[in-house]
């Protein structure tokens, strides 16, 4: 089976990370989109500024949720044709304003209680941790 990564567009930037992600727990770019647009909940994630959203994906007695952590990011605008506006912190910005930079995504089995600490594996834990702690950037 072969995988199509996701590219970067005017609306998601996809990292590294993510795809694997994609690849490991055999998720789809339309899947994760599906996510993202009718999520059953929506809870902070653990990163900083960064937001998880869940859907449920039940299969007769098999019970599992799929969760995608991203974060709302500003970004340069690179059109010559169209006038952009700049904000105050010096990016130029799409008529949006702003794209959703994927971070994450995972399978958890079971159900998770709302309110709780998001169920996060502890390789993607450990795998986001060292990300952070080494400086480098998950893109």
């Amino acid at each position: 089976m072969f995988i199509k990564f996701p590219k970067d567009d005017k609306n998601f930037s996809w990292t590294r990370h993510i795809k694997n992600k994609m690849m490991f727990y055999g998720l789809s770019e339309a899947r994760i989109k599906s996510v993202l647009n009718l999520p059953k909940r929506k809870e902070e994630g653990i990163a900083p500024n960064t937001t998880a959203v869940m859907k449920r994906n039940d299969r007769g007695k098999k019970k599992e949720e799929i969760w995608v952590m991203y974060q709302k990011t500003n970004y340069k605008q690179q059109t010559i044709n169209q006038k952009p506006t700049q904000n105050p912190s010096g990016y130029w910005l799409n008529p949006s304003g702003s794209r959703a930079l994927m971070i994450s995504a995972w399978r958890y089995p079971g159900v998770s209680k709302k309110g709780n600490a998001i169920p996060i594996p502890d390789d993607i834990r450990d795998e986001l941790d060292g990300i952070a702690k080494s400086g480098n950037t998950l893109i």
